[in-house]
């Protein structure tokens, strides 16, 4: 199995879900803009996102597959069966109770995470307790998902999973264009439109599972053993594999004491992040985990470093112009996808300051997903705990010394500042405990790319002087076409130079044994 194929059709379908998820979002802006009603939804799905984030994503991933991934090449298939009932079995219990709780407390939970409204009373703490009612469900529907997800991906079914995302942003677009009218207030529709796209997002996978015959009942038992070595390992990777997500929610409490607006803000610039931490980290993240934790499993170390020096090489390979881009581009970026009707050249300025701020963090967040599989794969879930801990405390720190001067774009810059100091410590902990050990050619490679990210800056740059387009009263086809224009230009000027340096395909080819 090539390694650089599969990532190519995981970050494909990454990329047809972001396309979807930038119509979604450019709908989204024209009809609600940044206003009362937007920052009332962004709040009541920040909660069940930072949950997604741990029983799917994160967490429960990283304690979940390094152990299937031992069951699958050292146990009989009946009893790899019997492992993944009990795992769901209780994975559905525990989420079925947070769910029932998050559904309950509602106004408890809005008046946590934007204390300011519930002391004003007013529309904006109405509408996220409401909305918020609606969505908590989607946490169970999207847990058991991805949990369904993580069985297909150590199994090689890669494509699947890596699509189920799409589903969620059709279920956005066809309820904002179709349904708005038949709800009071208008709002409700992107509610309900979460939770028609988690119940769609679980179904499509079930017949993948079912061909590789794991489509059976849960079971539920407390005691068993299987059970408690995933909760053992999840119960530290809460932390560890949530700090930025739990920055994230810190800073909307933060946020929720400045302007109106401030929310819906980060919200957009957070979404454009999300393009190049989904086709590269997330893509990255899925197939490293499985592959790492059966050379951990078998003690090859060679084999072991071979696989994240792969990882970390093309990470920062594809992450690196990226922030770049956002940087450079970030205006261009916003005026063409959100910059019409109820969303201002105001609202697009406060989101650029926003999305540079998270550019100059980009790096750091991507690099920990690549770093922490090298800890989960051996079952280490304590280090990357701790790491992550330090890197919260850091963002807190940054967020006191930064949200007076720079406001709303400085708690950005806190989070990107944090996820740094998080990859940094991961990179140094793993080099130091010799787990990770680095192949020849560092040295020329960072010349390389150092040599494209200037040709390609100063390229960028000298094309938007000399064009000097005017993106706010341009029509939406002008924006479009330019920013086509400048983006084919920087593909051009950076994987062109990387070619002339020397720098060819085949260095990253990899491959493994499905």
């Amino acid at each position: 199995m090539n390694l650089l194929s599969v990532l190519a059709r995981l970050s494909s379908m990454t990329m047809l879900s972001r396309i979807f998820g930038f119509v979604r979002d450019t709908i989204i802006a024209r009809i609600f803009g940044a206003g009362i009603a937007m920052d009332a939804f962004v709040v009541a799905f920040r909660l069940p996102n930072l949950l997604r984030r741990i029983f799917a994503e994160g967490a429960f991933s990283q304690a979940f597959v390094p152990i299937l991934a031992e069951y699958k090449e050292q146990k009989t298939p009946e009893n790899t069966r019997l492992f993944i009932q009990y795992v769901a079995g209780m994975l559905a219990f525990a989420l079925c109770i947070i769910t029932a709780i998050g559904v309950l407390a509602a106004p408890f939970v809005i008046w946590l995470t934007a204390p300011s409204w519930a002391a004003e009373g007013g529309e904006r703490f109405t509408l996220a307790v409401s909305l918020l009612r609606i969505v908590f469900p989607y946490i169970l529907l999207i847990s058991l998902s991805s949990f369904v997800g993580s069985i297909l991906n150590t199994y090689g079914r890669f494509s699947i999973p890596a699509f189920t995302p799409v589903l969620l942003n059709i279920s956005f677009i066809v309820f904002a264009v179709f349904f708005i009218p038949y709800f009071d207030p208008p709002i409700m529709a992107l509610g309900w439109a979460v939770l028609a796209g988690g119940i769609l997002q679980l179904a499509f996978q079930l017949p993948s599972l079912f061909k590789l015959g794991f489509l059976t009942i849960p079971k539920l038992d407390f005691g068993n053993l299987a059970v408690r070595r995933v909760m053992k390992q999840m119960l530290p990777s809460i932390v560890s594999s949530s700090a930025t997500q739990i920055s994230q929610v810190i800073n909307t409490v933060f946020a929720s004491f400045l302007v109106a607006g401030s929310v819906s803000w980060m919200y957009f610039a957070d979404r454009l992040m999300e393009l190049p931490s989904g086709i590269i980290g997330a893509a990255l993240a899925t197939i490293l985990l499985p592959g790492l934790s059966k050379h951990a499993g078998l003690r090859n170390t060679a084999e072991f470093s071979a696989l994240m020096d792969w990882g970390l090489r093309l990470c920062l390979l594809l992450v690196l112009p990226a922030a770049l881009c956002l940087a450079l581009l970030g205006f261009p970026l916003i005026a063409t996808l959100f910059m019409y009707r109820e969303f201002s050249p105001h609202d697009a300025l406060m989101t650029q300051a926003a999305l540079n701020a998270y550019a100059v963090g980009l790096p750091g967040m991507i690099l920990v997903r690549v770093l922490a599989p090298g800890f989960y794969a051996q079952k280490n879930v304590k280090t990357p705990m701790r790491i992550a801990l330090i890197s919260l405390a850091v963002t807190q720190l940054c967020n006191l010394a930064f949200i007076v001067p720079l406001q709303h774009a400085g708690l950005a810059l806190a989070i990107g500042i944090g996820a740094c100091v998080n990859a940094s410590l991961l990179f140094v902990t793993l080099r130091k405990h010799a787990a990770y050990i680095p192949q020849n050619g560092w040295r020329l490679f960072f010349k390389r790319i150092a040599a494209a990210l200037t040709v390609m800056s100063v390229g960028l740059y000298g094309a938007q002087r000399l064009l000097a387009f005017d993106w706010i009263h341009a029509s939406g086809s002008q924006r479009a076409a330019v920013l086509a224009a400048l983006s084919m230009l920087a593909l051009l000027l950076y994987f062109g130079t990387l070619l002339l340096s020397g720098m060819k395909p085949r260095d990253f080819h990899h491959s493994e044994k499905a």
